[in-house]
């Protein structure tokens, strides 16, 4: 499923990374939001670092991969049919987000 990602909340920590004009502009120019965390409140990332360490554990400690083609194709593959779409959310009727986004999808076109 293609989403539409305008207007997407892009949140980080205050890493330069994540404060300089090259990222700002990527955020600008594909329509997303950027917010970061307050100084020093390590619970505002805690979300993120527990996906990334999921990430790190299940796609990246186990290979080596040739190509960045290579390991964006793993890393979706694997947010979408191992963690994204088994998870389900009490704020979507316990549904996962693609069992929700397909359920509006056709109510929708009905």
């Amino acid at each position: 499923m293609t989403r539409n990602p305008v207007g997407t909340i892009v949140h980080s920590d205050r890493g330069s990374q994540f404060r300089s004009k090259a990222f700002v502009r990527v955020l600008k120019n594909n329509g997303l939001v950027g917010s970061m965390g307050r100084v020093g409140a390590a619970g505002d990332n805690a979300a993120m670092e527990s996906f990334f360490a999921l990430l790190q554990k299940n796609v990246l400690d186990r290979q080596r991969w040739n190509t960045k083609e290579e390991l964006h194709l793993a890393i979706v593959t694997w947010i979408e049919a191992k963690y994204h779409r088994k998870r389900r959310q009490r704020a979507l009727g316990k549904f996962t987000p693609v069992e929700f986004e397909e359920l509006h999808r056709l109510l929708e076109a009905a």
